[in-house]
């Protein structure tokens, strides 16, 4: 997807800051909506389609992390959280609630842009093959040529990174990818609070995959070598 493409929705108490990253990205190509708070954002959200949403975290009433874990449960549009603080905690936390990406302030204009164009990249793109492949593994079967994961006839939501994980994994069956291989891929900077995020989004993803995430079957961990798919 390129930013021609894209709708984002800024959501910010700070007025000035929600007014400057607007006609910043603009500026740069991207259709862009404002709200005020998670309120506004909802009823925004209930009318309109947005590529991605950018959420401050320290808002007043329902917060980011609050309400990324609640729009999850609804959509798999890719969001990514600005956040002033700083601590490991707090980054996966934000994460954790279903988070593609996290970047603190104050920031630079220019970073916001390339995570969200990075982040973008990751949206898997519709396909119009008419044999797509699949991997089972025991009740989920994945379209590999879509995307799209199913359990029985119900679509299992994945959020963007989610679904460039998956099409990693897939690419490779039954070959472990290491954890700064994932970094790389997923076109993130690279370091142990990278990996540790790779580990959050892993986590999560066997949430959806696993029927003991605890003890993965499909998603396995390689002692020293990273993760691996293991389909049926």
């Amino acid at each position: 997807m390129s930013a021609p493409d894209a709708h984002l929705l800024i959501v910010d108490d700070d007025e000035r800051i929600r007014g400057l990253l607007q006609k910043f990205l603009i500026r740069h190509g991207f259709l862009v909506s404002a709200a005020r708070d998670a309120a506004q954002a909802r009823r925004l959200l209930a009318g309109l389609e947005f590529d991605m949403l950018v959420l401050d975290v320290m808002m007043p009433g329902e917060d980011g992390v609050t309400l990324t874990r609640s729009l999850r449960e609804e959509i798999a549009t890719p969001i990514l959280l600005l956040t002033a603080k700083g601590e490991t905690e707090d980054r996966i936390a934000g994460l954790e609630a279903g988070a593609d990406d996290y970047l603190a302030k104050p920031f630079e204009p220019k970073e916001l842009l390339l995570r969200i164009n990075a982040i973008l990249r990751r949206v898997p793109a519709p396909s119009e093959a008419e044999a797509p492949k699949h991997l089972r593994l025991g009740p989920i079967r994945y379209d590999v040529e879509r995307g799209e994961m199913w359990r029985g006839e119900e679509l299992v939501r994945l959020t963007a990174t989610e679904a460039q994980l998956m099409r990693i994994f897939s690419a490779q069956p039954g070959e472990a990818v290491s954890r700064s291989k994932l970094v790389e891929d997923l076109g993130r900077d690279r370091g142990q609070a990278q990996e540790r995020a790779v580990d959050v989004q892993i986590t999560r993803l066997r949430r959806k995959l696993e029927s003991d995430p605890k003890q993965p079957r499909y998603l396995q961990t390689v002692r020293g070598a990273g993760y691996m798919l293991a389909p049926d």
